[in-house]
């Protein structure tokens, strides 16, 4: 295994856990809206959204570390697979299947409130507009993966 990878895997991993543990909690700005996330969710609500969407994302980590230098185990393997799978069907779900083919109105109104005046490069499709903090979290989740795979077929696992 080239530790490269192994660090770039390990990178991205953590960039996952504190984008969705933190991303609508402090204020970054243009890429992100505080207040209309607020509007659409309540603050109890979005504790336990991001408590439960943190948690498997933050045990594929602390395995990760912990078993890095030995070789990943078969379940370590699994968990991530299923996590980060999980995560790219969610990602694709959410944003770009009904921005690219499927208009889901009642999505885009929603994200039209929870992303209102945020920094976006991509044209409004659909009622959706994808913004760059989200862009930029899908790609690091895709580059994830790709280390994943790279990872799974080096045999970083023991």
């Amino acid at each position: 295994m080239i530790a490269s990878v192994l660090y770039a895997f390990l990178g991205c991993q953590l960039f996952v856990v504190l984008f969705i543990a933190i991303h609508d909690w402090i204020p970054l700005g243009k890429l992100n809206n505080l207040a209309g996330i607020r509007a659409v969710d309540t603050k109890g609500r979005l504790l336990w959204v991001t408590a439960l969407s943190t948690l498997p994302f933050a045990i594929g980590l602390l395995a990760s570390l912990y078993y890095a230098a030995r070789g990943f185990p078969m379940w370590v393997m699994t968990w991530l697979w299923i996590s980060y799978g999980s995560g790219v069907y969610g990602m694709l779900r959410a944003w770009w299947i009904p921005y690219l083919l499927v208009p889901d109105p009642v999505r885009a109104a929603r994200y039209q409130q929870r992303f209102a005046h945020t920094h976006a490069f991509l044209p409004t499709r659909n009622g959706i507009r994808p913004d760059t903090l989200h862009v930029c979290f899908h790609g690091v989740l895709l580059t994830l993966v790709g280390l994943l795979t790279v990872i799974t077929f080096a045999g970083a696992k023991s």
